[in-house]
């Protein structure tokens, strides 16, 4: 009788989920941080094939083991595709986040100093950072880490012109900072603009055009007024010219009346002459016939 051949059964293919059933953030500062950090280095890198920015994913570490992940809040990965993912596979990537920043909440903050800041420094993350939006769980608003030496080594922080705590990642070449509101914001060291997201670059093109309108609506009240004031001084101008006008011609008229009189106080005086002139002769004829009479 002969031994039946049995064919080994083919290796079933491990799924790795992409939710581990908890959700992104548990409040809003904490989401608005992740929704930021994410927005901003993703438009930083844009133009980097190779550089693959995520946040909230489920990076699986060990293959074929399901039940071993972590899910940064917000991470970078240089020298990997841009492309989109459903899961981080460590060995088919080929390597682990150069970046990670963690949000602390309630809930996570003490996984975020403990189990996965040891998961961070075995995977090789170069940089590890944490931001408290209200520095209740970590004594502090920023905390950063730079591996060295497969250990990571706190970073002093320093201090931003607000008073809040900054941090310098050598990694992204950016500094992370505390704005006076207390929000995280990374600032380019070479232009010394801090990063905005989308909607914040929305909010501030709305506002440039709201002010570029108005100072155009100024400017053209300005122009207006001027106009206006152009058109009062030629119309008081006009006005003073045709008031010399009429005094020339008042003047003018006082001078012919004047010489129309001296012209009849002339002619008077001629008159009167004749008349006196006259009547001397009419008294010396009367006087020579008297003479003859009386001779």
């Amino acid at each position: 009788m002969s031994t039946p051949v049995v064919t080994p059964a083919a290796p079933v293919a491990v799924e790795y989920p992409s939710s581990d059933g908890k959700p992104m953030a548990e409040n809003d500062a904490q989401r608005l941080a992740m929704v930021y950090a994410m927005d901003v280095l993703a438009t930083r890198f844009a133009e980097h094939e190779d550089v693959y920015v995520s946040g909230d994913l489920l990076i699986y570490y060990e293959e074929d083991n399901r039940r071993v992940s972590i899910a940064p809040d917000v991470f970078v990965v240089y020298g990997v595709a841009k492309r989109k993912r459903m899961t981080y596979l460590l060995w088919e990537e080929g390597k682990a986040p150069d970046f990670v920043l963690e949000v602390a909440s309630p809930s996570t903050w003490r996984e975020d100093e403990g189990a996965k800041r040891r998961v961070y420094e075995r995977l090789g993350v170069r940089e590890y950072y944490q931001y408290d939006p209200t520095g209740e769980h970590l004594g502090t608003q920023l905390k950063g880490a730079r591996l060295a030496g497969g250990r990571y080594e706190a970073q002093e922080a320093g201090r931003s012109a607000s008073g809040g705590p900054t941090l310098s990642s050598e990694v992204l070449e950016l500094e992370l900072s505390i704005d006076g509101a207390g929000e995280l914001r990374f600032r380019d060291p070479e232009t010394g603009q801090v990063l905005l997201s989308h909607r914040e670059e929305h909010v501030r093109g709305n506002q440039e055009r709201a002010h570029a309108e108005r100072e155009t609506a100024r400017a053209a009240q300005e122009a207006a007024a001027r106009r206006a004031a152009d058109a009062r001084a030629t119309q008081e101008a006009a006005a003073r010219r045709a008031a010399d006008a009429r005094a020339a011609q008042e003047a003018a008229a006082r001078r012919v009346a004047d010489a129309r009189a001296e012209q009849e106080a002339e002619r008077a005086e001629q008159e009167a002459a004749a008349r006196s002139a006259a009547e001397a002769r009419i008294a010396e004829l009367l006087r020579d016939r008297g003479g003859r009479d009386r001779r």
